[in-house]
């Protein structure tokens, strides 16, 4: 190779320099066919933009023809449509069942009634009442009844004076603290105005001065002062014999009168001894008392007796007061002697239609007897007694919850079910809420129930009530028959006191076998 040769391969060396050493010059050709240092950059092309119809052609494409077809079809659906969900809406107001009026309910319909005849006995006086209402607050009374315990010595009438407060009791300053407390509590206060309670009778024994319009006079006037002072109502003895003086409108118009939506009901209250169910009934009709509170279920001891008595006075419930002993101020123990009849009783005052009326110590099963101290500290008992006493106030308790809380129970429907000389069963239905059946035996044989759901209309009633038919209230609502209300094959036990029994299996309502002194409360559920 010659010198020029060389000279010509040492400048194609050089010009063949690495591509990463060449400057940036705009020049050169980059790999890749890029110029080395460029930058790409990419312009965007002007955007063109839809700015929708003028109003021009906005009208000029809408009156086209088939833009008129498909406005004309849109309308005519969207009609379509709304006339079919008004239709609908119509169908199912129609078709769906419709809930029954709630009757007119008033405090003493809505608890129980609980009596105290006996302060000091009670809790001391009425010092000690005041700190008793939390109690009465978790039982779910809704009235405390008291006394008597105005101004009287033993059968002597011309020391009555039923405005005054006999001071072994308490005083009037006491007694207007104990009212104000029980109202913030929701409780009611009655007072007691039986004239000779001292005494072994009611009345005064043949002292026409107080009786007939002398004593409605007395009343009325005793019943304005109370009243004013802010007691809820008066209970009266023998209102049999009170309510047909010719003095009885003012009295009534003295307890009743005034009642306005804003004004708290005053209650009237009477205690009738010795009378059929139909006396009752019809006593209710004339004296037109708020609530009477009869003997019924402690002089009939047989199930067909109680369960007739619940058949005649069963529409009238809203005036009717049931107790066990609380119409002559006697403890439910004094009635339910052998053991479990206490919490059966419980049970079935708690149950029937009408308002429940215990005497204090009920609540526990208090033995009966005069000046008996209630008791307040159980664990301070024996073991036994202080046991049975708590166990017995727990049922109390539910019974009472259950009762506040299920419209079946607190104004429901009645229908008889089964009776015998031991036993008696019955339903309690409202409108679409829960339904219950009450079963019990107070018999000391085990007995076999067979329900069976009868009307309680004009055909089903006894030979000799006629009469009440027309009395009762002239109309055919008095009764109730049984069209919509069946029996279903099975009830759940929801209360009972046979500890072999589960709370909520299934029974069986064919037959329900109960033991001596047990009661169950079987419930189910409405069915359209």
């Amino acid at each position: 190779m010659n010198k020029d040769t060389e000279i010509d391969m040492e400048e194609v060396k050089l010009n063949e320099v690495d591509p990463e050493k060449q400057p940036m010059t705009g020049d050169g050709q980059a790999a890749g066919n890029e110029k080395n240092g460029s930058v790409k950059l990419k312009v965007p092309e002007d955007e063109v933009t839809f700015t929708g119809l003028s109003k021009e052609e906005l009208l000029r494409v809408a009156g086209t023809p088939g833009w008129v077809r498909t406005r004309w079809v849109l309308l005519v659906l969207f009609w379509l449509g709304w006339v079919g969900m008004l239709a609908g809406a119509i169908v199912i107001i129609v078709q769906a069942p419709r809930c029954k009026p709630i009757p007119e309910m008033n405090w003493w319909n809505e608890g129980p009634l609980y009596q105290i005849d006996d302060l000091d006995a009670f809790c001391g006086g009425m010092e000690g009442l005041k700190e008793k209402l939390d109690d009465m607050t978790q039982l779910k009374v809704k009235g405390l009844v008291l006394g008597p315990f105005h101004r009287v010595q033993k059968d002597k009438p011309a020391t009555l004076n039923l405005e005054l407060i006999d001071p072994s009791f308490g005083s009037l300053d006491k007694l207007k603290e104990v009212l104000e407390r029980a109202h913030k509590k929701g409780i009611s206060v009655v007072l007691d105005l039986t004239p000779n309670y001292m005494g072994s009778a009611p009345w005064f024994e043949n002292d026409d001065e107080n009786h007939g319009e002398n004593a409605c006079g007395l009343f009325q006037s005793a019943a304005e002062y109370w009243l004013k002072l802010g007691v809820d109502g008066i209970k009266l003895p023998d209102l049999s014999r009170v309510s047909n003086s010719t003095e009885w409108p003012k009295l009534r118009a003295a307890v009743q009168g005034n009642r306005t939506e804003d004004a708290k009901i005053r209650g009237l209250m009477g205690v009738v001894e010795g009378a059929s169910a139909s006396e009752v009934s019809q006593l209710i009709n004339a004296s037109g008392v708020d609530l009477v509170l009869s003997d019924l279920l402690s002089s009939n001891n047989g199930g067909p007796e109680r369960i007739r008595a619940m058949d005649v006075l069963h529409s009238q419930q809203r005036s009717l007061g049931w107790g066990l002993g609380a119409s002559s101020g006697v403890r439910l123990s004094s009635q339910a002697k052998a053991a479990g009849l206490i919490r059966l009783y419980q049970l079935l005052l708690f149950t029937m239609p009408g308002t429940p009326v215990f005497t204090y110590g009920d609540e526990i099963g208090l033995q009966a007897g005069n000046g008996t101290k209630m008791v307040w500290n159980l664990e301070s008992e024996s073991e036994a007694n202080g046991t049975e006493y708590a166990e017995v106030r727990k049922w109390f308790k539910s019974l009472s919850d259950l009762r506040g809380k299920e419209r079946s129970l607190l104004h429901g429907d009645y229908y008889s079910l089964y009776s015998s000389p031991s036993s008696l069963a019955f339903l309690r239905v409202w409108d679409q809420s829960e339904r219950y059946i009450t079963a019990v035996n107070w018999g000391d044989k085990a007995e076999t129930l067979k329900l069976s759901l009868t009307p309680t209309g004009k055909e089903n009633l006894h030979p000799f009530l006629p009469f009440l038919l027309f009395l009762c209230c002239n109309t055919n609502n008095c009764f109730v028959s049984t069209e919509g209300v069946e029996l279903p094959e099975t009830a759940k036990v929801k209360i009972t006191t046979d500890e072999n029994q589960e709370i909520d299996s299934s029974i069986s309502l064919d037959k329900i076998t109960l033991g001596p002194r047990q009661a169950l409360l079987l419930q189910f559920p409405y069915t359209a």
